[in-house]
């Protein structure tokens, strides 16, 4: 079958993470997604590592299944070049500086008396609305200072010192929202006919995620504590060491499970009506001497011993993976999870898009090499080879 979003183009100005991993998804969906690039030197996510066969590892990731073109959008031919492409583009996405895309003409404001039909997605770190820009609008913002402004490093790590996410989650989840607002605004589209402009803030996106924290500190009430791997306000939910001092990961949400697992994984029957641990709120509130009873029923087991208990008593329960791990995960294994793409350093593996139905194929095509299709979409949009090598002479591509 088609792909939802074959015969779209996505023009992007793009960088780092949030921006691409959002057009990354609309290729996956089958649109066309037109990167440009600063001529040279490219997204500078290119050079943040050499982990994958010389590829950087946050750039294989995010723009799988794009067209490069490399352009000097500053350069007056280059506008040209930009003023053609966004002729035939459904959706401009672009998370350069606040302010940059419109004094380089691209506002949405500018752009849809003559492009009814034109998407303009605007990703930022704090907003980028001329009509309401905030006293933030024009700092700089990378995801770790959002991970911190949106109160996230508050309540992440152990009661001594804060710890920012393993990964970019509030590039993530910038990302994510651009990528489902794109989607509403494209079926408003085939509804009205109309484009319109998305503004992403990475702050509100972070926000949002933090909702459970701030209803829980409402009205002046204490934050949740910073509990490390544990859960702040449930317990037990957290890592336990086996005898044989791997970690297991296991997790109780309600009364009855409180009671299996005191029965069946512990041994411990009575320990369910000890007056210390009677609800959630308690055991929350004594759960150092709770994990000492639990760490010391662990002991004569192995990490693979105590997760057979738990899966025997259905108790939730996890494996403290590594990265390797996951790369040889049996669940991903056996789902098929893993297919391959093409980069300029061969193939590598990558993962199906989580959620797509079985009746067409995620577009998983080739990490463009820096300008690859800068000839071929120049083509497409009216220059010929010797306009092409002007371009090449003057700088501009």
């Amino acid at each position: 079958m088609t792909r939802p979003l074959e015969g779209i183009t996505v023009l992007t100005l793009e960088h780092a993470i949030a921006a691409p991993f959002c057009t990354r998804q609309l290729a996956d969906l089958g649109a066309r997604v037109i990167k440009v690039e600063r001529p040279g030197t490219g997204d500078f996510a290119r050079a943040y590592d050499q982990r994958v066969n010389g590829l950087a590892s946050h750039f294989v990731w995010t723009n799988r299944s794009k067209e490069s073109l490399t352009l000097d959008v500053k350069h007056p031919q280059g506008r040209d070049v930009l003023k053609r492409l966004v002729g035939e583009a459904d959706v401009l996405v672009q998370n350069l500086a606040p302010g940059a895309a419109a004094r380089l003409g691209l506002s949405y404001e500018a752009l849809s008396a003559e492009h009814k039909g034109l998407i303009v997605c605007d990703i930022s770190g704090y907003g980028d609305d001329a009509a309401q820009p905030g006293p933030y609008r024009d700092k700089k913002a990378y995801d770790l200072l959002i991970q911190s402004e949106s109160g996230f490093l508050s309540v992440t790590g152990t009661p001594d010192e804060m710890a920012k996410a393993g990964c970019s989650i509030a590039d993530i989840a910038a990302g994510m929202y651009a990528y489902s607002n794109i989607l509403a605004a494209l079926l408003q589209r085939g509804t009205t006919g109309k484009g319109c402009r998305i503004d992403v803030s990475m702050l509100e996106s972070m926000v949002e995620w933090m909702s459970f924290p701030l209803y829980y500190a409402f009205d002046g009430a204490a934050p949740p504590p910073r509990a490390g791997a544990a859960h702040a306000t449930i317990y037990p939910y957290g890592p336990f060491p086996a005898g044989d001092g791997k970690m297991v990961m296991l997790g109780l949400q309600n009364e009855r499970e409180w009671q299996v697992f005191c029965a069946k994984v512990l041994e411990q029957p009575a320990l369910a009506t000890d007056a210390r641990f009677a609800s959630n709120t308690l055991r929350t509130a004594s759960r150092e001497a709770l994990r000492e009873i639990i760490i010391q029923a662990f002991v004569p087991f192995n990490a693979a011993q105590i997760i057979e208990r738990l899966d025997a008593a259905q108790i939730a329960n996890a494996q403290a993976n590594t990265m390797q791990d996951v790369w040889a995960h049996p669940q991903l294994r056996a789902r098929e999870r893993w297919t391959e793409v093409g980069t300029g350093a061969g193939a590598i593996p990558a993962l199906w898009p989580p959620g797509m139905p079985r009746e067409w194929d995620p577009r998983m095509d080739a990490v463009p090499t820096l300008g690859q299709h800068t000839d071929s979409i120049l083509a497409e949009v009216g220059y010929d080879a010797a306009a092409i090598a002007s371009l090449r002479a003057e700088g501009a591509v």
